[in-house]
């Protein structure tokens, strides 16, 4: 077992954090809201920490889920002079190859692994404990937090050198990008036409149009519901990030810029926390 610390406690880090605490590691937490550090620990009899390097303290592993390139930044770089040699820190924050890249020389500057470890499978994922994680990162750094992020994963998979992570992670929000515009339009053309959607989805979900999000958002999609999942601010961050680093790397991405732009007109209608299902929201309205 080893002595953990999480840094970032929000819809995703707050149940992987209590996943480490169910499968037996010492786990010690932190969050830039406090109460929330406490209502984990008192949930999962864990301890709360009042900064990250008290959390970080002595700690085997350190993990970081947050927000954005400059929240990792402002946080990992003075941790990293408090943790231990030896030590592994892993950020499960979508962020940019880049940054992976530069944390990764810091940290083995100082004899510390450093993994770049973002997830797939929102909310429901991370509660449930099956997320997937795209490792990027040196192998040793790797086979030491394999074994504990399995209590947070149906699947993990090292796809390279720092970086490769949050490379891999781009891709899938790639293809999730044009999958959701094109349910979407399947959706708003099969309701156009009048045909009942419930009949229409159990006919081609069972054929080559079948996806995660067909089975699991084409009804609340078709109520208009989109308080599920995955909020459409989020998505836009880890689309322009893709989107960067397809300028960089020569990358075409036509689909996906045109699709982080109907996600603009969906913020601009009100839709900026609302789940990223909601591109049919902009078909639908009159």
């Amino acid at each position: 077992m080893a002595c953990a610390a999480f840094l970032g406690l929000g819809v995703m880090g707050f149940p992987m954090a209590g996943h480490l605490k169910a499968a037996g590691h010492e786990v010690r937490v932190w969050n830039r809201t406090a109460a929330k550090a406490k209502a984990w620990a008192d949930q999962h009899a864990g301890t709360a920490s009042s900064s990250p390097e008290e959390a970080a303290d002595g700690a085997d592993i350190v993990f970081m889920c947050l927000g954005d390139d400059p929240d990792v930044r402002a946080i990992a770089l003075p941790l990293l002079e408090h943790m231990k040699p030896g030590s592994v820190l892993v950020d499960h924050t979508t962020a940019s190859a880049q940054l992976a890249r530069e944390l990764h020389a810091a940290a083995s500057a100082r004899g510390i692994g450093f993994v770049d470890a973002p997830v797939s499978g929102g909310q429901a994922g991370a509660e449930n404990g099956q997320l997937s994680i795209m490792c990027g990162g040196d192998a040793d750094a790797f086979a030491k937090a394999e074994p504990v992020m399995q209590a947070c994963a149906k699947a993990i998979v090292h796809a390279g050198p720092a970086g490769a992570g949050q490379l891999t992670k781009m891709v899938n929000q790639i293809c999730i990008a044009g999958l959701v515009q094109g349910l979407s339009e399947g959706i708003h053309f099969a309701q156009a036409a009048g045909l009942d959607v419930e009949t229409v989805i159990s006919a081609v979900s069972k054929g080559a149009a079948q996806s995660w999000q067909m089975e699991n958002r084409w009804q609340t999609m078709d109520q208009g519901k989109f308080d599920f999942g995955f909020a459409v601010e989020w998505m836009r961050k880890d689309l322009r990030i893709a989107l960067e680093e397809a300028r960089a790397n020569g990358a075409k991405l036509p689909v996906t810029a045109l699709v982080d732009q109907f996600y603009g007109e969906v913020e601009a209608m009100g839709g900026k926390r609302w789940d990223t299902s909601s591109l049919i929201a902009r078909l639908n309205r009159e």
